[in-house]
């Protein structure tokens, strides 16, 4: 591969929703350009871009692949994002890395759930984007439908930057406006322009020839005086408008075929922004991409390779990272020996001597580096790059493996999946003892397990998490207990008498004595409470914590031979337990903050599925063609919900969630509840 400045290169993130063909797309890219020489599909799974086996199992792409592309005077490092919203973590690191969106629409299903979700990210980025309508060999495809639904949500920006000659089986072609000429085929060699097509090309010309006028004062003056705007302007001012995200160029295109690609790789290359002067945030300010600077490089991306080990995918920011250096790790304090720098190409490495400014690389084998770490040319450069904003992980998973040997595997395992993905958050919690994996969804849950037993021979179960349940009073009691046991020598008595009161949700637990006259010994005091202690974290009603009531030891006896400190921590756990039972007991359990963030047409559906989730609804805000709802839930009720409100919302929903309070359970919940408990103990 040959060397290219930073001006020749184009950074371009592939976004979509699933099954749009994003991967179809690079392939047929890297077919065009003749860096294959024959194009694999999914459904084969033989495409360079989905080369993980489990990727060719499922026939859908689970991490980003790099597919760099060598077309005319430019290198096109183009990033394929998985669509699947449970790795969603790929897309938004492949749009942190990238300079321009590519986002790819189906010409028969039009906007979907990912479309939406994928425009949002690249609008946050602030990245210049063209839209590919791809599939137009496919029956009942429409490119006027399709461009006019995105026009509508989207906006009037939105601009053919080419026509299709012919839909469905008779896609044969495009008509590129900026040139005035067809381009038929695959290969997009010129052809005769269809007579029944002129008058749709002039009307498209002149819509996308206003659309840049506007955007550039010189150019609006010699459109509006009638002047012939020359091919060569309307590009150079086309760039100009893409780059400032006031014109978004739509072209029609079958990847499956191979027609249109021509022309998008055209495009890309001429329209598409290179990575010089792009602003990248710095945890103090911000940073230019520039050759000339000193060395800043990020990290955004971490895989394993079964042959090379550990690949660090990088984007320079600003310097030349060459493969003798020995850059600073700042997030860790340690320096890196480099030793080979590579050009990603699906799972092939190409080994290059440096990266310049703006260029996405790999290193391999590095000891200390992972996602989001920056590097820097030496300790006097301590630049911090702003970290990628991930999607935070609310689906809970259960995690419980078969064998001894599997749980001291376990650990190492989920550590090194976690640094090849960063979404996957992996607690302990402390109520209920069980290993909890918090994952975008379901389909993340079964890639971690496939890969467990895969990569580490780690055989696990997947289930749906205990919910750390607490359990207090709700009325006041009184207890007596009195253990008293003879064995021969010494025996062990203690007999304690104690008053249970609840306390206010949140308040924990208080322990106070109003014994008088030495009915209990003052040395065996601290002995009953202790005793007491021991017994909160293990109630009689679902083996839960107990919370929020005060003890107050009233009285007791004792025996001068036979007292001791062990007798009187029985009698103290014993009474308190039968004072919980007589006190009321009230179960409590979690509730958690929503904020879901669910499109207008669906609000319905979301409240009434909060409503079966015994859900609070606190508020509903409008926002454009959104709506914001922050409401509280029980726990139990939500801990799948991520897979709930995307088929509520067509895949558009998302929410966050966090711990709120604890609260009541219902009379009617609580037993079954217990019912369920007692169970599962069984």
């Amino acid at each position: 591969m040959r060397a290219y400045a930073s001006g020749q290169l184009r950074n371009v993130v592939l976004l979509g929703h699933h099954g749009a063909g994003k991967t179809t797309i690079g392939e047929a890219m890297l077919l065009q350009s003749g860096a294959i020489d024959r194009a694999g599909s999914v459904d084969a799974g033989n495409t360079v871009g989905d080369f993980d086996p489990l990727e060719q199992r499922h026939r859908y792409s689970i991490s980003l692949a790099m597919l760099p592309v060598e077309w005319g005077e430019t290198r096109i490092n183009v990033i394929d994002t998985p669509g699947s919203p449970d790795f969603e973590g790929d897309m938004a690191s492949g749009v942190h890395a990238a300079d321009a969106a590519l986002v790819v629409v189906d010409a028969v299903a039009g906007i979907e759930g990912g479309t939406e979700v994928a425009w949002e990210y690249a609008e946050r980025a602030g990245l210049p984007r063209l839209v590919v309508v791809n599939r137009m060999d496919r029956e009942n495809a429409n490119f006027p439908r399709v461009l006019e639904s995105l026009r509508e949500r989207f906006g009037q920006r939105l601009v053919p930057l080419a026509l299709p000659v012919g839909q469905a089986t008779a896609f044969s072609g495009i008509v590129d406006l900026v040139a005035g000429r067809v381009r038929a085929g695959v290969s997009g060699e010129g052809a005769e322009t269809p007579d029944e097509l002129a008058d749709e090309i002039e009307a498209a010309h002149e819509q996308l020839l206003e659309a840049v006028a506007e955007t550039d004062d010189d150019l609006l003056i010699s459109y509006l005086e009638g002047e012939e705007i020359t091919p060569q302007t309307l590009a150079a001012a086309l760039a100009a408008a893409m780059d400032s995200g006031q014109v978004i160029p739509v072209l029609p295109a079958s990847a499956k075929e191979g027609v249109g690609i021509a022309a998008l790789l055209d495009a890309l290359a001429a329209y598409a922004p290179s990575p010089v002067g792009r602003e990248h945030a710095t945890e103090d300010g911000s940073l230019a991409t520039t050759g000339e600077g000193p060395l800043v490089a990020q990290v955004f991306k971490t895989t394993a390779d079964a042959f090379v080990g550990r690949l660090t995918f990088l984007r320079i920011l600003s310097g030349t990272l060459r493969a003798d250096a020995h850059p600073l790790n700042v997030q860790r304090g340690q320096t890196e020996r480099l030793g080979h720098l590579y050009i990603q190409r699906g799972k092939e490495q190409i080994e290059v001597p440096e990266l310049v400014a703006g260029d996405i690389g790999v290193a391999a084998k590095l000891q200390h580096t992972l996602t989001g770490d920056s590097f820097v040319g030496s300790e006097a450069e301590s630049v911090r790059v702003a970290a990628i904003p991930l999607p935070v992980p609310a689906y809970r998973t259960a995690i419980r493996p078969r064998t001894k040997s599997d749980v001291d595997k376990l650990s190492t395992a989920l550590a090194r999946i976690r640094e090849q993905d960063p979404t996957i958050r992996v607690e302990r919690d402390p109520d209920t003892a069980e290993l909890v994996m918090l994952t975008l969804g379901d389909a993340q849950v079964a890639d971690v397990r496939d890969r467990l037993a895969q990569n580490f021979s780690v055989d696990v179960d997947m289930a749906v998490p205990r919910v750390p349940y607490r359990e207090t009073i709700s009325a006041p009691a009184r207890a007596e207990y009195k253990h008293k046991k003879q064995t021969g020598g010494h025996g062990q008595y203690g007999h304690v008498v104690i008053q249970l009161e609840p306390l206010t949700r949140g308040d924990g637990f208080e322990f106070a004595q109003k014994v008088v006259g030495g009915n209990v010994p003052r040395q065996f005091i601290p002995a009953v409470e202790k005793g007491i202690a021991e017994t909160l974290p293990d109630g009689p009603v679902a083996h839960s914590p107990v919370v929020d009531l005060r003890v107050t030891l009233l009285d007791g006896s004792s025996h001068s031979v036979d007292s001791s400190e062990m007798a009187f921590k029985i009698a103290a756990s014993q009474a308190l337990r039968q004072g919980i039972l007589d006190a009321r007991p009230q179960l409590l359990e979690p509730l958690v903050r929503l904020v879901i963030r669910a499109p207008s047409e669906n609000l319905g559906d979301v409240m009434s599925d909060l409503n079966g989730r015994r859900a609070q609804v606190h508020g509903v805000e409008p926002a454009g063609a959104f709506s914001a709802v922050t409401a509280e839930a029980p726990l139990a009720e939500v801990q799948r919900y991520a897979a709930d409100v995307r088929a509520l919302t067509g895949a558009r929903g998302r929410f966050s969630l966090e711990f709120a309070r604890y609260a009541d359970v219902p009379a009617h919940v609580q037993e079954q509840v217990l019912k369920e408990l007692a169970a599962d103990a069984g």
